[in-house]
């Protein structure tokens, strides 16, 4: 579900007037509470949050409330138990008559959510637990404040992994309006959560706030999650378990500037809105555990150990957090300087946790501790003992790891494969597949599709996790995977629209002209194919292609529509790479697909917006043209191709079929090219593109309409046959707008 309004503000509700002030931080207003509820407040997190409130606000009162669950303990909160402004309460946010009596007899008016169970392992071995306590204890939170009717602000802790993957070249973080695309237990019930907390805030007028934030490291963290864990084993002398190959990207938060980051939203956060929390800086989880070795004085070759991956393992999060910075908060704490009091907390405090044996297993599942040989923290002598009992497994060469570490999608498992270890398809021989994919775009909505293709078609493929612009990480992925293609569907179009790049000119510069012209170098080196998806939105109507005239621009033809940044960077990469040999550059436009839920999908934007213009353009109907892509990179064609459908529509035509298809009460409205202008950035492409060469290698290819009419519209019919009463076309004049308040205005999107 895609949060947040079409303005991109990352708001969720519309109206968040209940209850209480509604703070803006650019006018300096602030919300003060008075007795504010802290759940899990034992716990990593929320014990910081909670005694840098009660140290620095003692006019506030802070009440506690936790189970005192494994990862929780009341030592975190000694620095407060004695102030006159703070309450613990021991008990669980499931018992409903607990959290209604402290509602009412403390009279509670804002409440930040941190109780929550946490580690992803776990959540792969006990995810009813997670259910119980994330979504079910929230639930019952939620009926409490309906029915006390005196909380003025619920804070509600998400995480940054209910976005899914960011993509390994992805250069803009996942913002607050990005859509939710859980990829484990945990994050499901996070995400769950979530829709309860927006839910009660649409329905009963909940004044909520949503924070996501990266990864928390400091003291008192308990050691199932990487950083202490890693702390304790290296100094116990201990080898250090990488999941797969350990090149998971991670961002990394020092946990007293999470603690500030909170305090923040809590005073000028604005109701209804999600704020992430996180960092700019990333490192992969191998670097984590060589800069722990370093610290402690361990030889990263003899203590790393390699172990089987999760079920599954999301390469990067990357989280855009300028909105929370424009509130006034900032990053203090440098990643050096945050790991060694970390460390140094760690080590001055090995018992603090007790038998912690069971947290430092490769794979915990369910956390039941004790079994195991307690963990031994001695002088070097003892260490030096226990490593000589251990086995040590030097780290392996990446290109060594089984498949499923290095990400391949293989839905194959039960069919037969060769000696070699390659699936069979049905009715497929192993002569019929020569293809080896590697896609990057993994995230993208047509880097998606294409990995679904390939496991349609039997064809192993696996997601590139390089960055575009770093050669040596690319180099790395065609090493280890060994493909004989290459597919390229990354790149930055911008958020929420190409107008983002007229303001990130560098960032468009480095993903669409340096990754791409980087990729193709890479894979001549490597004797690859390469099949790049380009844009059409390169060119406009000009005297020698006149609107309406059935002249298209050629593939031989030259840009000559720079309007928008983007469509620059694209125009200029597709000439430097007019001199590889390597490639195959496929010119899509205004893409579309069956799935008329999609956000990136051309008709569900314009059925979405307030106003369109109505020209006609060049586009491509992806569940016919994609399958096409990997019989033109299968039969090694290079150079450019216009990869559309042939003949121009426009787009009253295409909504006049929706009508007639899909929805009968829909109704929209046009304006001009003028009119257009005055709320866009830039300029939009409009153009016709000639399908001559690309016809010639796929004859069958249906023109636009007829594509759009099988693929699109017949599968999402809803109106029955003899109803359908489809015009050309339809008149500007007199067609009224009926759609919601989107600020909607693009009639072209390129």
């Amino acid at each position: 579900m895609a949060q947040g309004p079409a303005n991109g503000s990352g708001s969720i509700v519309r109206d968040s007037g209940a209850g209480g002030s509604r703070p803006t931080a650019a006018m300096g207003v602030g919300y003060t509470p008075k007795i504010i509820l802290i759940t899990g407040a034992a716990g990593f997190i929320g014990s910081h949050v909670a005694n840098r409130l009660v140290r620095l606000y003692p006019h506030y009162k802070i009440v506690v409330l936790d189970k005192l669950d494994y990862c929780s303990n009341l030592r975190n909160l000694e620095p407060s138990m004695r102030c006159p402004n703070f309450k613990f309460v021991k008990g669980d946010i499931a018992s409903a008559d607990l959290v209604n009596y402290l509602l009412l007899t403390e009279k509670i008016d804002t409440i930040m959510h941190f109780a929550a169970q946490t580690h992803v392992d776990n959540s792969f071995g006990n995810s009813f637990e997670f259910t119980k306590n994330n979504i079910y204890g929230t639930h019952v939170l939620l009926e409490a404040c309906k029915v006390a009717g005196t909380v003025r602000r619920f804070i509600h802790v998400s995480t940054d992994e209910v976005y899914g993957e960011t993509e390994a070249d992805a250069i803009v973080g996942n913002h607050e309006a990005c859509q939710l695309l859980p990829t484990n237990p945990y994050s499901a019930t996070k995400a769950g959560a979530e829709m309860l907390v927006m839910a009660y805030g649409q329905s009963y007028g909940l004044p909520f706030i949503t924070t996501r934030g990266n990864n928390v490291y400091g003291p008192c963290q308990f050691p199932e999650k990487l950083i202490p864990k890693f702390v304790l084993l290296a100094k116990a002398g201990r080898t250090l378990p990488i999941h797969g190959d350990g090149l998971n990207v991670r961002s990394y938060l020092y946990a007293e500037d999470v603690a500030e980051a909170f305090e923040v939203v809590l005073h000028k956060g604005e109701v209804g809105h999600v704020y992430n929390i996180g960092t700019k800086r990333e490192r992969t989880v191998l670097e984590v555990a060589k800069e722990i070795c370093k610290l402690i004085g361990r030889d990263p070759d003899t203590t790393i150990e390699y172990v089987e991956d999760r079920p599954f393992n999301d390469h990067r999060y990357f989280l855009d957090d300028a909105k929370l910075k424009a509130l006034g908060w900032a990053e203090k704490t440098p990643w050096e300087e945050g790991l060694k009091k970390t460390m140094q907390w760690y080590l001055a405090n090995p018992n603090y946790w007790g038998d912690v044996s069971g947290a430092l297993v490769p794979h915990p599942r369910g956390m039941i501790f004790g079994g195991e040989k307690s963990l031994v923290l001695g002088d070097e002598d003892e260490r030096s003992q226990a490593e000589a009992g251990e086995r040590r497994v030097v780290a392996p060469v990446l290109s060594l790891l089984p498949p499923s570490a290095m990400g391949v999608k293989d839905s194959w498992n039960a069919l037969p494969k060769t000696p070699t270890g390659m699936v069979v398809p049905p009715r497929l021989k192993v002569a019929s597949i020569p293809m080896k994919a590697l896609i990057y775009g993994r995230t993208g909505w047509i880097g998606g599709l294409l990995g679904k293709l390939c496991e349609q078609q039997g064809i192993p493929y696996v997601y590139g996790s390089g960055r575009l612009e770093d050669r040596a990480s690319l180099v790395a992925d065609i090493m280890a995977a060994k493909p004989t293609h290459v597919f390229s569907a990354a790149g930055v179009t911008g958020r929420p629209n190409v107008d983002w790049c007229e303001s990130h000119k560098e960032e468009t510069i480095r993903a669409n002209v340096i990754g791409t012209l980087n990729l193709v170098d890479v894979c001549k080196v490597h004797n690859l194919h390469v099949t790049n998806f380009a844009t059409g939105c390169i060119f406009e109507y000009d005297d020698a292609h006149s609107l309406g005239s059935g002249v298209g621009f050629t593939e031989e033809e030259r840009a000559n529509f720079a309007g928008s940044y983007y469509s620059f960077t694209k125009g200029m990469v597709e000439e430097l790479l007019r001199v590889y040999d390597n490639v195959l550059t496929l010119r899509v436009r205004m893409p579309i697909t069956s799935d008329l839920t999609n956000p990136r999908n051309f008709i569900t934007k314009i059925t979405r917006y307030e106003k369109v213009v109505n020209i006609p353009n060049s586009m491509t109907v992806l569940d016919e043209l994609l399958p096409y892509a990997i019989e033109m990179a299968r039969r090694g064609l290079k150079g450019i191709y216009n990869f559309t459908n042939p003949k121009p529509i426009s787009h009253n035509e295409i909504l006049e079929l929706y009508r007639d298809y899909v929805d009968p009460s829909f109704k929209w409205a046009n304006f001009t090219l003028e009119e257009q202008a005055k709320v866009i950035v830039a300029a939009r492409s409009n153009n016709e593109l000639d399908m001559t060469k690309m016809k010639k290698e796929f004859p069958e290819m249906l023109d636009i309409r007829d594509s759009l009419i099988k693929y699109v519209f017949e599968p999402n019919r809803r109106v029955p046959k003899e109803t359908t009463t489809t015009k050309l076309p339809l008149e500007p004049s007199v067609v009224t707008s009926s759609v919601g308040a989107t600020n909607g205005h693009l009639g072209a999107v390129c």
